[in-house]
């Protein structure tokens, strides 16, 4: 046991005077290494004070010379300004003395009118004497008082003014009448030259040819089961006569009559005639029909250049195409109605897309008169407000009967394009009866005018030439009748388009000699 004690206790006093060596030499070291480190940063110090102080120099020279090159800027900048105040010192001076002189020479001015006012005055006192004189003795030598001989002049001076004005009326009239019919030749060429519609008269008939007369028991049926299931889908009557080959299909509706004339086109063509087959051919003819009504609609948008329309309007105005108004074709009245007042806005610059729209919609009515109560024109607004068109476009086609007040210019162009395209030759037609009575009751308007002789209706009702009696009407006062026949004619009948008054006056002298 004292053998292992003894080693122990000598190995821990070993260990202890190994740690205290160990640590007096780490001490003396350290201390070594902490005093060549301060050492050190000493060095660094005073190097680093030597440095700023050299920089601080050199920065406050540099400042120096800053300071040195900003204030002779600022001297020399100084030393200009005060050159150009001296400048404008004296162009002030040179200023002030010519505006001294100005005024000056105004002054003497002045005086001088004020001189030559009071001379005007002097003058005119005496100038007002004599007239005064120079009236008293004309008064005494003409036997008339200022207010008598007043009165004569003016008498005198009216008929000269009235016989002035006729000649001056009659050769405005004339001028106007001659650019109005130059400028409305153009308009209506333009408008042909876009719009060249074919006007024919269209009936309430259709005529629909037969291969042969055989066809025409085939299409009547047994007991007329064929034609009376062909009348009841379509709504037509079939008239069937001594025709050679060849069926009338009558019916006022052109949109039915198309239907029955497609129906019965292709039944023939088939050759299967029979009450089954003539419904499902009445249904895809009647597909057809409201394609083709579509199609004429789109197309009629295009032509015109109208977009943003309502689907059901441009379906309206497809149905058009099988409308017609005293023969004319509605559709086609409504595409020339559009171009035309397009071409009038486009002369007076104003909306030509407005003017063109509310001219293709302005008979959207007649499309549904047939079915709804009213006349087309209110017909016409109660669709165009149902599909949101605005108020402008209302009213031009509201207005172009004259139904309404037009509250723009837009819509009185659009009643003289209907009026143009209606009036046109060949586009209308009217009976017989009508036309005469329009021109008996326009040779009465002329008759029962006071200082007309006798007069003629020629060309058709759209010109009356009227011979004036030459001892109650002048020469100058002719152009004063034919106005007054004009308005006359204007408020008391009804036409389309315009009525040329033309009055004649003629003196005749005859002598015989014996």
């Amino acid at each position: 046991m004292a053998d292992i004690i003894i080693p122990v206790i000598i190995g821990l006093v070993m260990l202890i005077l190994g740690l205290l060596v160990g640590y007096i030499l780490r001490k003396n070291v350290g201390e070594k290494t902490i005093g060549n480190a301060e050492q050190k940063a000493k060095n660094l110090i005073l190097d680093a004070e030597n440095r700023a102080e050299t920089l601080k120099k050199e920065m406050i020279l540099e400042a120096k010379e800053e300071a040195h090159r900003q204030r002779s800027d600022v001297e020399r900048e100084i030393r200009e300004r005060r050159n150009e105040i001296q400048k404008s010192e004296r162009r002030l001076v040179q200023k002030e003395e010519s505006i001294d002189r100005k005024l000056e020479n105004i002054e003497k001015k002045e005086e001088s009118i004020t001189n030559k006012e009071k001379n005007l005055i002097n003058k005119q006192q005496e100038m007002d004497k004599l007239l005064e004189k120079q009236l008293e003795e004309l008064e005494k030598i003409s036997g008339y008082s200022i207010e008598q001989a007043r009165d004569i002049i003016l008498q005198k001076v009216e008929k000269e003014a009235r016989s002035d004005a006729a000649a001056l009326y009659k050769d405005i009239e004339s001028k106007a009448k001659d650019n109005a019919e130059k400028k409305a030749k153009e308009i209506i060429t333009g408008a042909i030259q876009r719009c060249a519609a074919d006007h024919v008269a269209e009936s309430t008939v259709s005529v629909v040819p037969l291969p042969n007369d055989e066809m025409k028991g085939r299409i009547i049926g047994r007991e007329g089961r064929n034609i009376r299931a062909i009348e009841t889908l379509t709504g037509i009557d079939l008239i069937i006569d001594d025709t050679p080959e060849a069926v009338i299909l009558s019916g006022f509706d052109p949109v039915r009559r198309e239907i029955a004339r497609l129906s019965l086109e292709k039944l023939i063509v088939d050759g299967r005639i029979h009450p089954a087959r003539i419904e499902e051919t009445v249904e895809k003819s009647e597909r057809e029909v409201n394609a083709i009504i579509k199609d004429a609609g789109e197309q009629a948008t295009f032509e015109v250049g109208i977009h943003n329309l309502h689907p059901e309007l441009i379906k309206l105005l497809g149905r058009l195409k099988y409308r017609t108004s005293y023969g004319q074709n509605v559709l086609k009245h409504s595409i020339e109605v559009a171009h035309l007042a397009g071409l009038m806005a486009g002369e007076l610059g104003l909306d030509i897309t407005l003017a063109k729209r509310a001219g293709l919609l302005h008979d959207i009515g007649k499309a549904l008169d047939h079915e709804r109560e009213g006349t087309h024109v209110d017909i016409g607004m109660e669709v165009l407000k149902k599909y949101k068109e605005t108020e402008a476009v209302i009213n031009g086609m509201a207005a172009h009967h004259g139904d309404y007040e037009p509250k723009s210019i837009e819509a009185v162009l659009i009643a003289a394009a209907d009026a143009l395209s209606a009036a046109r030759p060949g586009a209308r037609r009217e009976t017989l009866e009508s036309y005469i009575k329009r021109l008996q009751k326009l040779e009465e308007i002329a008759n029962t005018t006071e200082g007309v002789e006798r007069s003629f209706a020629i060309q058709a009702g759209r010109e009356i030439r009227i011979i004036a009696k030459p001892d109650e009407v002048g020469d100058d006062a002719i152009a004063l009748l034919a106005r007054d026949i004009s308005k006359k004619i204007e408020s008391e009948l009804e036409y389309p388009g315009q009525i040329k008054v033309n009055v004649v006056r003629e003196t005749r002298a005859v002598d015989y000699a014996k």
